[in-house]
């Protein structure tokens, strides 16, 4: 196992784990009462990764979570990050209300990308946190740096090729309520999405078209994260749920409540359908997986963390599963992995 340091967002602050030499876990919080809302390591810089946060702009640290400090865009909501493989010190972030914002440098200076707020549409609209939606996924071809998606919590994915000047309405095939959203890993015609309505669609030409499709989930209808292994882009996986009924509301998921989900684990198959994983996993899992991660360096390995700040781990394609001897307290919608390399 490559993993090394983990961090996640706790809904009120960060929690980091960090594995010694003998394999023990140590865990610590750091940046409590600050409302931290993702989590993205630097594609190019060993040992950077940044931080949204609700209201109070970016965040960066240059040692591996260990300490943070302020990173341009004061007073944004920020709500996704995403680098650019093919353009190293290009990345841009999303944010509340939607819009787009792009540095060149690293991160030392920003410019909006203004055309991207005029794509706002009146149905764009987030149940899960009232008010104004926001730019939940956002993703950048590792080959192209000119092909970006985003995706609308709940309103539509849109896609740039001109790296942010012109955009395009919502994508045919593709959901609309986004709540993960990532090229592969080197290859720029696989694009992965997990969301609500369908749980998962794909795209195998850039963003252009897209395919959805539930079929082998049972009941599940509510996705959430996705990843593809980093070897094989069409070996790819969605967490997913089925929607319960609440007072006043026909249909919705309870894992925007309290955490708890019975959730699943699904891998993609050759023939469009998905295989429901479990060797060792809990079925259900008891609580929300919100994030799934894949080891650039290690083909086959995953790892899944749920809600209650547990991280499962799986070193063939989800065949079989270990629950590793650590816990973040807990992971409010974003968990990295930092690996040896």
């Amino acid at each position: 196992m490559n993993a090394q340091v983990f961090v996640s967002t706790t809904g009120n602050g960060l929690a980091r784990a960090e594995r010694d030499s003998g394999g023990s876990w140590s865990v610590e919080s750091m940046l409590d009462g600050q409302f931290v809302t993702c989590l993205m390591a630097d594609l190019h810089r060993a040992n950077v990764v940044y931080a949204g946060t609700q209201g109070s702009g970016l965040l960066r640290s240059d040692d591996r979570g260990k300490t943070w400090r302020p990173a341009g865009l004061e007073g944004q909501a920020i709500k996704s990050i995403a680098f650019c493989r093919a353009e190293p010190g290009a990345m841009y972030v999303g944010t509340k209300p939607p819009a787009i914002f792009v540095s060149h440098d690293c991160g030392e200076n920003w410019n909006e990308l203004e055309s991207f707020r005029q794509m706002r549409r009146r149905h764009w609209f987030t149940p899960a946190e009232p008010g104004d939606p926001y730019v939940m996924g956002l993703s950048v071809s590792p080959t192209d740096p000119n092909n970006i998606v985003a995706g609308i919590e709940y309103g539509a994915l849109l896609r740039s090729t001109d790296g942010g000047k012109t955009w395009q309405g919502h994508l045919k095939g593709a959901i609309r309520d986004c709540h993960s959203l990532t090229f592969h890993f080197s290859d720029g015609n696989w694009v992965y999405q997990g969301g609500g309505g369908p749980p998962a669609s794909v795209s195998r030409d850039g963003g252009k078209t897209w395919t959805a499709s539930r079929k082998g989930m049972g009941g599940c209808a509510y996705g959430f994260a996705c990843a593809a292994d980093p070897q094989n882009p069409a070996i790819w996986y969605v967490s997913s749920a089925p929607l319960v009924k609440f007072p006043k509301i026909h249909m919705f998921p309870r894992m925007h409540w309290d955490g708890h989900s019975n959730s699943f684990i699904f891998r993609a198959t050759p023939d469009g359908r998905w295989k429901r994983l479990g060797g060792g996993l809990p079925q259900p899992l008891d609580y929300a997986v919100y994030s799934l991660i894949t080891d650039p360096t290690a083909p086959g390995h995953l790892y899944a963390g749920l809600s209650n700040g547990d991280i499962w781990h799986s070193e063939n394609y989800g065949d079989t599963w270990m629950q590793l001897p650590v816990n973040m307290t807990t992971i409010h919608r974003s968990l990295i992995m930092l690996y040896q390399k």
